[in-house]
């Protein structure tokens, strides 16, 4: 039944997809017919800077929203030659997701080694709880691209700016879900322990953490998207490299194909870090 339901599933996809790219060779076709491919005024400024020629009389091929064709042209090179560096401005698309990776990596550990203690302590003292409650209150809402100014002017350098951004963004859905998982804890099983005079330190790993692994592992992942989520626009404020450098260098460059191609591309990615703590949080659920 389920296999079934799969291959349906799939199908229907499958059909979806195919429809949404019928839309899009469609639409982008009567476009060129209709002469919407000339150049448009930023196209033309763009031109002008360069030392381009300008003719609004003809079409160009690569102007305007690009048909599927072009599209698949675009990602099959850069797909091709992933990790060519030609400059500062020309890199491939797999080392800009190297460094936005990178990044994401460093911020997301380091919010993951201050969040878990800390989520595990406010859990366990409700005197700690009611003590940190309104910093975490106020500080929580707080847009991450907020810190990017007071981070770039304290610690005057952008990539590192961009890895305390991520761990921002990354430590408050991993605080409040451990301090959630761990304060609601089966209070049965904490006074077994405590009638069996479990060592404290043995209590925390062997009760108390296996107990609260869902909910924390639940946080982990919200935190892992939010911060692949804000690396991209953090890195179009700092520049230099990373997908969301190449997606707004590429729309200075006026390619909207080498644009889509890199949004898709992200969704991608966010998808694959999604599915890995979803089978590792399917390993550490369990049902009574």
């Amino acid at each position: 039944m389920k296999t079934s339901l799969r291959i349906r599933a799939a199908l229907l996809s499958v059909l979806l997809l195919l429809v949404l790219t019928g839309i899009w060779q469609i639409a982008t076709t009567s476009s060129q017919q209709t002469g919407q491919t000339t150049m448009t005024p930023e196209q033309i400024e763009y031109a002008k800077l360069m030392g381009q020629p300008i003719d609004n009389a003809a079409p160009a091929k690569n102007n305007g929203f690009p048909t599927p064709r072009q599209f698949a042209e675009t990602a099959a090179h850069a797909l091709a030659h992933p990790f060519y560096d030609n400059g500062p401005n020309d890199k491939g698309i797999g080392i800009q997701l190297a460094w936005s990776l990178l990044r994401v990596l460093a911020g997301y550990l380091l919010a993951a080694c201050v969040a878990i203690p800390a989520g595990f302590l406010i859990g366990t003292s409700p005197l700690v709880y009611r003590a940190l409650d309104p910093f975490i209150q106020i500080l929580k809402p707080i847009s991450p691209l907020a810190w990017m100014p007071i981070a770039l002017y304290t610690i005057k350098n952008a990539s590192i700016s961009a890895i305390f951004v991520i761990f921002i963004c990354s430590l408050w859905p991993m605080l409040i879900n451990t301090a959630f998982g761990v304060a609601n804890v089966r209070k049965d099983w904490l006074n077994v322990a405590r009638t069996l005079e479990v060592a404290p330190l043995r209590k925390a790993f062997r009760i108390i953490l296996p107990a609260a692994a869902p909910t924390i592992l639940t946080g982990m992942r919200i935190s892992m998207g939010i911060a692949w989520l804000v690396i991209v626009a953090a890195e179009m404020l700092v520049g230099s490299t990373g997908i969301g450098y190449f997606v707004w260098n590429e729309w200075n460059n006026l390619s909207l194909s080498h644009v889509i191609f890199a949004v898709l591309i992200i969704g991608v990615v966010g998808m694959l870090l999604d599915l890995v703590f979803a089978s590792i949080q399917k390993k550490v659920t369990y049902v009574e």
